[in-house]
């Protein structure tokens, strides 16, 4: 390829087997390191032969491995056509007797050797599932995958144990591959077919490659499963999906009088209902699917009627939330099968290990985490799982609650009120800097602190007293934050207890003292004293002016004291704020569904 083959820093950390943070500080520390040829500010990339021959110029032991070697000649063609590169090493791997001079591979000769020679080396399957995880990882922001435990649950759940399973909107094959290693499927004969279809053909054709070099009868087709469906007629024994959410062009002019819609025409801005339908058209009587929703989807106004026509049918038998969605669990009615009168509704976003025996418990007819349906008909048919979790704890979690606001109350410190303010000798942060006894410092122009390993503070966290929330790449400018730092946003000045190995944030400002002169809580006191817009940046307000009183250091804590219990009692407030709502919500929620009285006393007979 003419192109030169370029690497991030994740990838120079891998060839040398080093972190990420000793490339960093190879950047920062040597000016003859290569600078980057591509990329972006946070994401730079670097040519791949200038960083081995920095590598070797300076002793570093590295290792570019045949599999590595044959990434990065992928990547040199580009982004866009990195996947069409992926998925042609794939057709190239699965093609009988394949070589690399072979026309209709799509690769250059050199490439398709290399892929070969790989293959060679670790065996196809092995080696065609390493480029995949490298196109997924360089493209995360891209391509949704479904997470693999979620996959593995869907398909357990779903059982399609011997005959043939269907995922219309495959991406790169995440849920049929987690059908060829489901714990159920291998007790019994596995699925002998797996069907597929895909908008992307790129994806397509690696969801084939992947399955194929598993040995699994398979067909991929591409296409749109709305409006031009690849297994019209077909009907599958399990059906499972992760359908792309809250896409509008999903086809509904086209598709007014589909023949799909048995439960009712899909609103312009329900498509995930479109997909529901889809899949239980092509799943046979009694079959099951499985298929990730929006959590709106369960609750929103212009989904009821289909709702209560899929509860009504016994269709729709379980709600289930998971982390980030829902999990609708739907099964074709038989003809004159009687429909249930229960539906699952489930929380599992902090368990998915409890989904399986709840199902199971469901199915024989012995869960105590059913709604009935004729309730579900009769109010607004929200199948939000947190609106119907049971209750039966609710006296426990009251009393809980109370014991946590009294437990977080606070009281203020006890100040001497005095006739006239003192006439104290003053002086201002400008003065305190120029005499050494404050340092400043501000976060690098442009952090980012939405991704990376190192943690963050964030304006937020000092708000609230949390901890850092944040994260970001390592990088150079990043100041550590220590015990002792006072650190300031626009609204709220915080004495940092330790650093907790978190960096400073963007828009906030630290104030290291010198200890042996300076009491940081004093300090963060008056400035917060002085508005709370303790930032360089405010052209309202300028922080170096805050005026402090000059004190011995004895004094400044005595001062600093009283300023922290300030700063105790406000964090309290806000705590018993929050559990004061939750206090009351429980209370409310007790009185009304029985599970908790009103005191004997009160009561008349």
């Amino acid at each position: 390829m003419s192109h030169d083959p370029t690497v991030n820093a994740g990838d120079i950390a891998r060839l040398a087997g080093v972190g990420r943070a000793a490339v960093s500080n190879w950047r920062r520390r040597h000016d003859d390191f290569p600078a980057p040829i591509g990329g972006t500010a946070n994401q730079p990339l670097f040519s791949l032969r200038q960083v081995e021959s920095w590598l070797r110029r300076y002793g570093k032991s590295y290792q570019v491995s045949l599999g590595d070697r044959v990434w990065q000649r992928l990547k040199a063609a580009g982004d866009l056509r990195l996947g069409e590169l992926v998925a042609q090493a794939g057709a190239l791997l699965t093609r009988p007797a394949a070589g690399p001079q072979s026309p209709e591979g799509g690769l250059e000769p050199e490439l398709a050797e290399l892929v070969l020679e790989l293959a060679e080396q670790l065996g196809a399957l092995t080696a065609y599932e390493f480029l995949c995880e490298r196109y997924l990882e360089a493209h995360s922001r891209q391509l949704s995958v479904t997470r693999e435990d979620v996959a593995g649950l869907m398909v357990s759940l779903v059982r399609p144990g011997g005959s043939t399973i269907l995922d219309p909107a495959c991406g790169v094959g995440t849920l049929l591959l987690a059908s060829t290693h489901d714990q159920h499927a291998q007790a019994e004969p596995g699925a002998a077919r797996m069907l597929g279809q895909e908008l992307s053909e790129t994806s397509a054709a690696i969801t084939a490659s992947r399955l194929r070099l598993r040995g699994i009868e398979a067909q991929v087709v591409a296409g749109d499963s709305m409006r031009d469906d690849g297994f019209a007629g077909e009907r599958a024994d399990a059906v499972v999906c992760d359908p792309p959410f809250n896409e509008r062009a999903w086809g509904y002019e086209e598709l007014t009088g589909d023949p799909r819609w048995e439960y009712g025409l899909p609103p312009r801005g329900e498509p995930e209902l479109a997909w529901v339908q889809h899949c239980l058209t092509h799943v046979k009587p009694r079959g099951l699917v499985a298929i990730l929703m929006p959590p709106a989807a369960a609750s929103r106004k212009a989904g009821r009627r289909i709702r209560a026509n899929l509860l009504r049918a016994g269709a729709l038998r379980a709600v289930i939330a998971l982390p980030g969605s829902d999990l609708w669990l739907l099964r074709r009615p038989a003809a004159g099968e009687r429909p249930p009168s229960e539906v699952l509704i489930l929380d599992a976003a902090a368990d998915l290990a409890s989904v399986e025996p709840a199902w199971e418990a469901y199915l024989e007819d012995r869960s105590d985490q059913t709604v009935r349906i004729i309730d579900l008909l009769a109010d607004e048919v929200d199948m939000t799982p947190a609106r119907h979790q049971r209750r039966d704890d609710v006296g426990k979690a009251y009393a809980e609650a109370r014991d946590r606001f009294m437990a977080a109350a606070s009281a203020p410190p006890d100040l001497q009120v005095l006739e006239q303010p003192l006439d104290q000798p003053a002086t201002t942060l400008g003065d305190l800097i120029k005499e050494g006894l404050v340092t400043t410092s501000q976060a690098p122009p442009k952090m980012a602190a939405d991704g990376g390993e190192v943690p963050v503070l964030t304006s937020d966290d000092v708000l609230n007293g949390t901890p850092p929330s944040g994260s970001t790449t390592m990088q150079q400018g990043l100041i550590a934050i220590r015990p002792g730092d006072v650190v300031a946003s626009y609204s709220s000045v915080r004495v940092m207890p330790d650093g907790g190995g978190a960096v400073l944030g963007p828009h906030l400002t630290l104030y290291r003292v010198d200890a042996r002169r300076l009491d940081p809580d004093f300090l963060a006191g008056f400035l917060r004293a002085a508005g709370g817009r303790a930032t360089t940046g405010s052209s309202r307000f300028d922080v170096r002016r805050t005026r402090l009183p000059r004190l011995s250091l004895k004094e400044q804590k005595a001062y600093g004291d009283a300023f922290r219990q300030l700063a105790v009692l406000e964090d309290a407030i806000r705590e018993t704020s929050t559990l004061g709502q939750a206090l009351i919500r429980l209370g409310l929620d007790g009185l009304a569904d029985g599970h908790l009285h009103p005191p004997a006393h009160g009561l008349t007979s």
